[in-house]
């Protein structure tokens, strides 16, 4: 059985958040619920993911900006989503070959890359909210 790469992995889950972000509006406008973001419901505080719902689907709908408003992490989930399927297409046919596992500093600077991430999407949430320390 062949493995998955860390990207690959994350493209199929953007490939699934689309799918999801597709029909997720007519489930929540019939029934008039959604999902709220339990960090913010139960400390006032945003998480870094928070707006990646309403983000996935503006970008669904092709509007780039309210994405762009909602959480910007959304264009680099959609970019893997898009590359992932040539990606396995080419790898399943032998053109490219398989992954390689990464070098145990590989993960170190991808995890602190990811960490990093997280805390700029964080902070913009912070701003964007309009959340105060004060």
């Amino acid at each position: 059985m062949r493995t998955f790469s860390v990207p690959e992995r994350i493209g199929g889950f953007g490939v699934l958040v689309a799918g999801a972000a597709a029909v997720w509006p007519a489930l929540t406008t019939g029934s008039g619920m959604g999902l709220p973001c339990p960090l913010r419901t139960f400390a006032g505080v945003p998480c870094p993911g928070c707006g990646l719902t309403t983000a996935a689907v503006a970008l669904v709908r092709g509007q780039a900006a309210a994405a762009f408003h909602a959480n910007p992490v959304i264009f680099g989930l959609a970019a893997l989503a898009v590359a992932v399927g040539p990606l396995v297409a080419l790898r399943a046919t032998g053109v490219l070959a398989p992954p390689k596992p990464w070098s145990p500093t590989g993960r170190r600077r991808m995890g602190w890359l990811a960490g990093l991430l997280a805390t700029a999407s964080w902070l913009f949430q912070l701003h964007r909210l309009g959340v105060s320390w004060a």
